[in-house]
Order: structure tokens, then sequence, then C-alpha cells
């Protein structure tokens, strides 16, 4: 198996015994992504939209390392603290994603890393 590990530094740095991307061929693993902020690596100020809005932000940067975009995304997990959040993640994701929307997992979960509210993490399929 040829694998490619994928890293950036415009993506929080890994925090724990994992890449922030494997790339196997043309399909690329996105690693959780929780809503810390790059340069600091301290969590997002502000409420859930700025937490889901810093993840998704996190997976593009990671995706573009990768050679693709939120577009290339084939299957996205999200895991949330709170389930009554799930509407947000629908309203955010509309300005992240256009149609055809990737298949997709939400699951209530009863915490996550450093306190996050919401984790998220996929898989893309790069042209080729």
């Amino acid at each position: 198996m040829n694998k490619e590990i994928i890293s950036t530094d415009k993506a929080p740095q890994a925090i724990g015994t994992y890449s922030q991307a494997v790339k196997v061929g043309n399909t690329v693993y996105l690693s959780g992504q929780i809503p810390l902020v790059p340069e600091t690596m301290e969590m997002v100020e502000g409420d859930m939209e700025a937490q889901i809005r810093r993840v998704f932000d996190n997976l593009s940067v990671v995706a573009q390392a990768a050679g693709g975009s939120l577009a290339d995304v084939a299957k996205l997990n999200v895991f949330l603290t709170d389930l009554s959040h799930f509407p947000l993640v629908n309203e955010v994701m509309a300005d992240y994603f256009s149609q055809p929307y990737p298949a997709r997992a939400a699951i209530g979960v009863a915490a996550l890393p450093r306190g996050a509210g919401v984790e998220m993490d996929g898989v893309l399929e790069l042209g080729g």
C-alpha cells in the first residue's frame, strides 16, 4: 500500500498519535478536526456556529493540502455533544458545500477532546 501522509501548518497540529490526513491512491482520509485555531492551538472563541465554522475551515485546509477541496468529500462524519445543534450544522454546511452533498452521518457523543462541542472527519475522493 502506497500511503502519503498529508500535513499542513494551516490546520491544527495533531494532538495525539495520528496524522492530519492519509492519502492512499485517490482517496484521502481526513482525521477528526475539532474547533482549534491553528495558530494558537486553543479552542475558537464564540458560540456553536463559530465552532462548526472552525471545524469546516480546518477540514478545508487539510483537503487543500491533499490536492483537493471540500467539494471532493464523499463521506462526512459529524460528532456532536448536543444533537440539538444538528440544524445549525445543516445551516452552516450549506455555506461550505453545494449539491450533490456528500454522504453523512451525525452522531451524538458524551464528550469530545478539549471540551469541543463538535468534531468532524471525512473521506475525499480525488479525481484521477
